[in-house]
């Protein structure tokens, strides 16, 4: 019992802030989706029910943005997870400088986002950015400069690149330390047995990763749901609400036009959303990880 108590004085100070900063704004903003309520007019203090929830339901830009953050995710996903993959497979093969790579592979991670977005605003510059500059010396003048940020058409994707650049590192370091645990062993007897390299990844390191990629799944999905500084720094939700997110849609909401209700109605729809996929999620891979 003393081993007990103890064990919970030391987690204390955790469940102290993670109850003022995590639990109570959480449940404060599902209390607040039932209730009109601004900080401007905090007076007006009315029970509407489930009116906020359907006026956040009923609002174009509602949907909108749900639509971009699941072309986001689909994308982010499946390019972030090939390429940290593929990274980490590469980093685990290299004996000599792997260290180095490593380090120079992961450094956009611990990266301020706003350096990142600030950063790379520059770089899709429209005019004479980094990148228009570098695919114009690459045609011989043939590419025409394109304003990245600037059109409905390129603005998420450009979004969805400073993303990808920005958390390959992270994922990279979660794939390597999964084929870590795998025995060497393995890979030995099936060298001996003519196996290909590909039939290695298939029946050695695909399986062997299994319970690392439920984790990178789970991770992945929420950073893919949570983009917000590179949107409100680089595009302010546009052009014509192409980078429209719902996180920024909480934001806008809650603290631009003051509407706090709205803002956490919005804000516990995301809860519920981000909540549903992760148990299909872990539906689906219940059975492997088990």
């Amino acid at each position: 019992m003393r081993r007990g108590l103890w064990g919970y004085v030391f987690i204390s100070p955790w469940i102290l802030v993670y109850a003022a900063f995590g639990l109570y704004p959480l449940l404060l903003s599902f209390y607040l989706t039932f209730f009109t309520y601004s900080f401007v007019r905090p007076e007006d203090y009315v029970f509407v029910g489930i009116g906020n929830w359907i006026q956040g339901m009923l609002d174009p830009l509602f949907w909108r943005s749900v639509v971009n953050i699941l072309y986001n995710q689909v994308i982010f996903i499946a390019l972030t997870n090939i390429l940290g993959l593929g990274t980490a497979i590469l980093l685990y093969k290299v004996v000599n400088f792997g260290r180095l790579f490593r380090t120079i592979y992961f450094m956009p991670v611990v990266i301020s986002i706003v350096v990142v977005s600030l950063l790379w605003r520059f770089i899709y510059d429209g005019h004479d950015g980094l990148l228009n500059t570098i695919l114009g010396y690459l045609s011989f003048g043939a590419f025409k400069p394109v304003d990245w940020l600037g059109r409905p058409d390129t603005a998420l994707g450009a979004i969805i690149g400073v993303s990808i650049w920005q958390a390959v590192g992270f994922h990279m370091v979660i794939w390597l330390s999964g084929l870590q645990t795998i025995p060497a062993s393995l890979y030995e007897a099936s060298e001996i047995d003519g196996a290909t390299t590909l039939q290695k990844f298939r029946h050695i390191t695909w399986p062997g990763l299994r319970n690392t990629a439920v984790l990178v799944l789970i991770v992945i999905t929420i950073q893919a749901f949570s983009v917000f500084a590179q949107i409100n720094l680089m595009t302010r939700g546009g052009p014509l609400d192409a980078t429209q997110t719902l996180v920024f849609q909480v934001v806008v909401r809650g603290y631009e036009k003051q509407d706090i209700a709205g803002g956490s109605a919005i804000s516990v729809l995301m809860f519920l959303f981000v909540l549903s996929i992760s148990l299909v999620q872990r539906y689906l891979t219940r059975a492997r990880v088990e």
